[in-house]
């Protein structure tokens, strides 16, 4: 019985760059894989488009050959393709110059199909490779099955996918029982994992044990974990347990200087692995484009991501429908209310009077007295912005999403009980005496991917008050790091991709957006430095 290690750094990673890994690195992930004697290495996928060099989505096998320097006899060389995304028709007799198989994976349901793929490219020369996606899904009559399927066309192995990685201990024992009892003993069993509950490796281990003496298996694995999402079980934990613990006889250098010289980049300028939000995709069984979606475009909390997440039924979060998606998003942020009177009581309340919008940003700190001395001077109705200020007297706090809400509350209960507070409907639709509650989607405009900027907003809110003269302290634009962002250098980050330049690019152009349509009717004076301030 054999144990082998399968690499798809290079497939599963190019989720994460696009499959934009540059000559160099494609080649060198390969060479180092080779010299830590990993025994299969995917190379990437092959899909129908034009190649373009320097990546990892191949046209034609002959597409990988630049990349292969000394191709080992002792190595699988293997590229990936979807059951229906890819022509086998442009595919090429196997020469054995570059990849000797190719895998082939299907979604739950759809082997009798991924298996006509699969004999197409055996007339062509090659091995084959299944990829049972979403194992998890199957009854134990599917498994069944679907080993009775494979037995008939005879791969070189057939793996278990805990695609959503939503699989437990119970739940990968099942399925491997299962399979095995009916699986010819020729076919190898694979097992690929994903590590969105933090558990990858474990069930890898767990796989290992059990399987050993069982049939010839092949452990999925990527440098560093790489791959969408929450990533995969890593190359260098699974290689060092097999060494120490099952007769392995990889490379730890050679697989240490992969990480080094190639991987590390690619950690510095992208971000995968464990997240909570990727646990919740783990959690509900979803698919991890309908996470990254909420993420990207909404910057959406954990509570309010997987109230969404449930609001699907369990075939919709199999899949991913972005206009769905949105749907619920909005069906979850625009709770509506009846803010009528909330709205003529602010107005009665701001009538003729200044409005200083206390941002959360560190001038607060540094120019506090010049903040205190405009206080003293023009009697403003203070606002804090999406945080509590212990510097100063508020008359409120406006809050704009939930996290920002909850942490006042923990990190400050005095002073949260006592402010009067302005909140959006996203946050609660009922409060208590000292809440006021407006909707969120009055203040709200979309057309950006951070349109819910609380200063954005809570102007916008001034507008509909007939509030004529504003004044902003703490509006100053964010840094590299985010703590040194903020006066409170504790405060929950709203910002989870560290793309802070595009960020403060953004919120100019909703600003720019903004003043032009209020700047007749309301005066805004930026009271300590910003890189927001415009001259119009």
């Amino acid at each position: 019985m054999s144990i082998k290690m399968l690499d798809c750094t290079l497939r599963d990673g190019a989720y994460i760059t696009n499959s934009e890994f540059g000559d160099a690195s494609i080649r060198g992930i390969i060479s180092q894989l080779q010299k830590a004697h990993v025994e299969v290495i995917e190379c990437g996928w092959l899909k129908d488009s034009e190649y373009k060099t320097g990546t990892s989505f191949f046209h034609v096998p002959s597409d990988i050959e630049p990349y292969m320097q000394e191709k080992s006899k002792d190595i699988l060389y293997c590229a990936m393709i979807d059951w229906d995304r890819y022509n086998v028709g442009n595919l090429p007799e196997c020469d054995g110059k570059t990849i000797d198989a190719i895998r082939v994976v299907f979604p739950h349901g759809k082997q009798k199909e991924g298996i006509a793929v699969g004999e197409q490219i055996r007339k062509k020369g090659y091995k084959v490779l299944f990829q049972a996606a979403n194992t998890l899904a199957y009854s134990d009559e599917e498994l069944i099955k679907l080993a009775e399927d494979m037995n008939a066309f005879a791969p070189i192995s057939v793996s278990v996918v805990d695609t959503f990685g939503a699989m437990f201990f119970e739940d990968i024992e099942r399925i491997i029982s299962v399979i095995d009892g009916a699986l010819d003993s020729e076919i190898a069993l694979g097992f690929h994992a994903h590590n969105n509950q933090q558990l990858a490796f474990a069930l890898c281990i767990d796989f290992i044990t059990k399987m050993k003496d069982k049939r010839n298996i092949i452990v999925d694995t990527t440098l560093s974990g790489m791959g969408r999402g929450a990533g995969n079980a890593t190359t260098e934990l699974v290689a060092n347990y097999l060494n120490r613990y099952q007769h392995g006889n990889y490379d730890m250098n050679a697989i240490m200087d992969a990480i080094d010289i190639y991987m590390q980049k690619y950690a510095e300028q992208y971000t995968w692995g464990y997240s909570t939000a990727y646990f919740i995709a783990g959690m509900y069984q979803c698919h991890v484009n309908n996470i990254a979606y909420l993420l990207t475009n909404h910057r959406t909390s954990a509570r309010d991501m997987r109230s969404i997440i449930d609001s699907l039924s369990v075939e919709e979060r199999r899949k991913y429908d972005y206009d769905l998606l949105e749907e619920k998003y909005l069906e979850n942020q625009g709770r509506q209310i009846n803010d009528e009177d909330v709205l003529g009581q602010l107005k009665i309340e701001f009538k003729d009077r200044k409005i200083l919008l206390l941002a959360p940003g560190k001038t607060v700190v540094t120019e506090k007295e010049k903040i205190k001395k405009f206080i003293a001077d023009n009697d403003p109705v203070v606002i804090a912005v999406n945080a509590i200020n212990s510097d100063f007297d508020c008359d409120y706090v406006f809050f704009t999403n939930r996290a920002r809400y909850d942490y006042a509350k923990e990190a400050y209960p005095g002073q949260f009980n006592a402010l009067n507070k302005i909140l959006l409907s996203n946050i609660r639709t009922a409060g208590d005496e000292k809440e006021k509650i407006v909707n969120y989607n009055m203040v709200i405009k979309r057309g950006w991917r951070h349109f819910d900027n609380a200063v954005i907003l809570c102007l916008r809110l001034m507008n509909k008050l007939n509030v004529s003269d504003v004044t902003l302290a703490g509006f100053d634009g964010f840094k590299t790091k985010y703590n040194e962002s903020y006066a409170d250098s504790s405060l929950p980050t709203l910002n989870p991709d560290n793309k802070w330049d595009e960020l403060n690019d953004e919120i100019k152009d909703i600003y720019r957006d903004l003043y032009l349509s209020v700047s007749a009717h309301m005066k805004i004076t930026f009271l300590t430095e910003s890189i927001f301030e415009t001259h119009i």
